[in-house]
């Protein structure tokens, strides 16, 4: 016996597990597999039997694949259905799916509810042996088998480091989420490299304050150029155009270095990549 299932959980965040479905999507099922490329697994679930909801308030969907192993998708509130007639199909939906349309079938209101979002794409159970039988009583006993670490809150390492300018804002705005994030950069000296990724233009900055890289890079969030003159047009000129920055890093430091030793580094980086002549510095 599992000494924790999937139905404690339930309860955990404030649901009865009587009044819960658990759904089983497969990927060795050709129509949703069609539907996850697509991605439109929220509309695949939404399209049921009339009465498959019945006695029913939420649904909690799994996907698998070729064992009973199946993970954490999303959780639904269910709404009020519609006959499932044909010009209720969403615009690119896999025609394998489209044609069962017909009008005898129901599409229901599904509203997302995040009680679980935490375990999303991360908890594991065993769907167990009747794996052909996709929906099941949330009070039916599922032995949790994992829960992965969020990779959000795992620092990737510096040396394999890429950002997108919406990356970086997503971890320099969420400290309780990205605590590894912020301890690490804070804690490290830097010379790092952004590229405009609409025209290919480098810029070759330093960071040696308080905070090590992750003050410098907080700058960059806080006010979209860093207040890099070259930058600071750029984005003058295209609003939006912020989107476009990557940043990455060049090399690491340690904070015993002088501030001046930072610099000269970050000189020798400068003259290497040409991002005087070619790129976004201006010295």
């Amino acid at each position: 016996m599992s000494i924790l299932c999937f139905s404690d959980i339930l309860v955990k965040v404030g649901l009865d597990p009587k009044r819960v479905k658990l759904l089983r999507h497969s990927m060795r099922d050709k129509g949703f597999r069609a539907c996850s490329e697509a991605g439109m697994i929220y509309e695949y679930t939404c399209h049921q039997s009339r009465d498959f909801s019945k006695n029913y308030d939420y649904w909690v969907v799994f996907v698998s694949d070729k064992s009973t192993m199946a993970k954490l998708y999303a959780c639904y509130k269910v709404g009020k259905w519609i006959p499932d007639t044909p010009d209720k199909v969403a615009d690119g939906f896999p025609e394998i799916e489209a044609q069962t349309f017909q009008g005898n079938a129901a599409c229901y209101d599904l509203q997302y509810v995040d009680l679980l979002a935490e375990y999303e794409n991360r908890l594991i159970i065993d769907w167990g042996k009747a794996a052909i039988s996709w929906h099941q009583k949330g009070t039916t006993e599922k032995p949790i088998i994992s829960i992965q670490a969020d990779a959000k809150r795992v620092f990737s390492g510096f040396e394999d480091l890429i950002l997108t300018y919406d990356d970086l804002k997503d971890i320099i705005d969420n400290p309780g989420i990205y605590e590894a994030w912020h301890t690490a950069l804070a804690s490290v000296y830097a010379v790092y490299l952004i590229v405009d990724r609409e025209s290919g233009r480098q810029y070759v900055g330093s960071a040696y304050g308080k905070d090590g890289l992750l003050g410098r890079w907080s700058c960059y969030v806080a006010s979209q150029h860093g207040h890099n003159k070259q930058m600071e047009k750029l984005v003058c000129q295209y609003p939006e155009r912020y989107h476009a920055f990557q940043f990455s890093i060049l090399q690491i430091l340690p904070k015993t270095i002088t501030e001046d030793e930072v610099i000269q580094l970050e000189k020798r980086y400068k003259q290497k990549l040409l991002s005087v002549q070619f790129g976004m510095n201006d010295n």
